[in-house]
């Protein structure tokens, strides 16, 4: 493997064609490859449709928000908001081997690899397909206990329950749809996945209302009518993009003899469970500070509960940046470590996270100015919510410039496997500096104390990540693992 590729067709971010891709083809040009061309260009062409997917989805969620406040009231609300908490946490396992998959897949492509492309992405397939249904059995059973550790307030666990036992029986197929698309970007198309996700979410944001009140044809379901109504949305996207996946014959498509690649080789399982599992212990220590900060507002009243419910559905538009340029990142830092071109790397990093601060910079002062009508969306006007989210936003909305940049760098670490250190920085500013925070000032600022802890520890975990960027080893380390890795077989 040489270091440099002879040159290929420019990246845009769209669906590599047929016949593109070969196995160790050298030089053979191909769409999809994001180690050629400005650094920045690349990356925002190729970030663009990762980030409106993101903005559809949190549209989706804030448009059923709306549905469920004014059709259901205050109570459904809160519930939806803690039961999305519960499901992310549950989520973090196999979203964890959804981000492995991708940065193997990611690598293989930049090496032009087909084959073992193939059979990593069928490893994640199947590992994640067992997982899921295992995950869905168990949460059904346990969600009564799962809605225990959130205290929340009023006929609020009632609500949750129901909602979130529907919720468990579509997650093979919410979490099948994530990997798939995850993969597709590693193979440098962002665009596919992004037609699918208007489907879904069309169809979710026509189906809710009609599912809540029982319009025309529809039975009247309630709060379990807008999880019947993402079930029914998720599959049909889902069905639809495998469907293209084959249709045109896509590079990651499995076939044949490659079907069998669905169970995963040891070396492949070794690799998910190895770096699969630490991510998603990533997102289990992120959403468990989530879960610790919704008891602790739950215990503050509905007015918090629900003022905060909707402050999130607004928060997830000023963090997407954050999260669709890191994922970004992690594929084209993948595909040139697979194509050999470590050079760009701390090029891409930083220009990844310059774009973050500014987009996320506008997005807070937008934020600040149209606070109230936007709230107003999910409470109501009358509601005496919407005086406690704006408080609650002027204190705590700065919390996303310092955590994006932290996403951004680690979309780096993370395809280099560095996911250790990631846990460690995550753990120690989530729960050390947010709850010694929040412990030493509430005698003094009350509830106040929440949102300060939670811009103290978003500033702690950006400083330890630059800390680990700048002189942690991780890149020697890693480095020759990976090119073990990418010897062809």
């Amino acid at each position: 493997m040489t270091d440099e590729l002879p040159p290929a067709g420019p990246p845009r971010g769209g669906p590599p064609q047929r016949g593109d891709l070969a196995p160790n083809s050298g030089g053979a040009p191909l769409r999809g490859d994001l180690t050629r061309g400005p650094i920045f260009k690349t990356l925002a062409l190729f970030s663009l449709p990762v980030l409106l997917g993101n903005v559809l989805q949190s549209l989706n969620a804030s448009v059923n928000t709306v549905w469920i406040g004014r059709l259901l009231g205050e109570d459904a609300l809160a519930a939806t908001s803690s039961s999305n908490i519960v499901m992310f946490l549950v989520f973090a396992a196999i979203f964890g081997i959804s981000m492995a998959t991708t940065i193997h897949v990611g690598m293989y492509f930049g090496a032009r690899n087909l084959e073992q492309m193939r059979k990593s992405f069928g490893a994640g397939l199947g590992l994640c397909v067992m997982l899921s249904a295992a995950i869905a059995l168990i949460g059904w059973i346990f969600a009564p206990d799962l809605l225990d550790l959130l205290n929340l307030p009023g006929t609020s666990r009632h609500f949750a329950l129901d909602y979130l036992r529907v919720i468990f029986l579509v997650l093979p197929g919410m979490t099948l749809s994530v990997l798939v698309s995850s993969a597709m970007r590693g193979c440098g198309d962002s665009r596919t996945p992004l037609y699918f996700q208007i489907l879904t979410v069309i169809l979710d944001i026509g189906l809710n209302p009609l599912f809540i009140a029982g319009i025309g044809p529809f039975p009247k379901l309630g709060i379990v009518g807008a999880a019947v109504a993402t079930a029914i949305a998720t599959l049909t996207g889902l069905s639809g993009l495998m469907a293209w996946i084959y249709w045109r014959d896509l590079p990651i498509r499995l076939k044949g003899r490659e079907l069998a690649f669905l169970w995963p080789a040891r070396e492949e399982l070794s690799y998910l469970v190895m770096k699969g599992v630490p991510m998603g212990l990533q997102m289990l220590v992120i959403s468990g500070a989530g879960v610790i900060m919704i008891g602790l507002i739950n215990k503050e009243g509905i007015d918090y509960a629900a003022g905060y419910g909707a402050l999130l559905q607004l928060w997830n538009y000023i963090q997407m940046p954050g999260l669709a340029i890191g994922a970004a990142v992690g594929a084209m830092v993948a595909q040139h470590i697979g194509a050999r071109r470590e050079a760009r790397v701390d090029q891409i990093s930083w220009s990844g996270a310059g774009a973050n601060i500014a987009i996320t910079l506008a997005l807070t002062g937008l934020m600040l100015v149209f606070g109230r009508p936007l709230l107003a969306l999910f409470l109501g006007s009358d509601s005496p919510a919407i005086p406690v989210s704006l408080h609650i936003q002027n204190l705590a909305i700065w919390t996303y410039i310092p955590f994006g940049v932290t996403i951004v760098l680690f979309g780096t670490l993370r395809s280099y496997g560095a996911v250790l250190i990631q846990i460690a920085i995550l753990f120690t500013a989530m729960y050390g500096v947010r709850l010694g925070a929040y412990v030493l000032l509430y005698p003094r600022l009350g509830p106040d104390a929440l949102w300060w802890s939670l811009n103290i520890s978003s500033v702690a975990t950006l400083a330890l990540t630059l800390l680990a960027y700048f002189y942690g080893n991780w890149r020697n380390v890693m480095r020759d693992r990976i090119a073990i890795e990418l010897q062809p077989a």
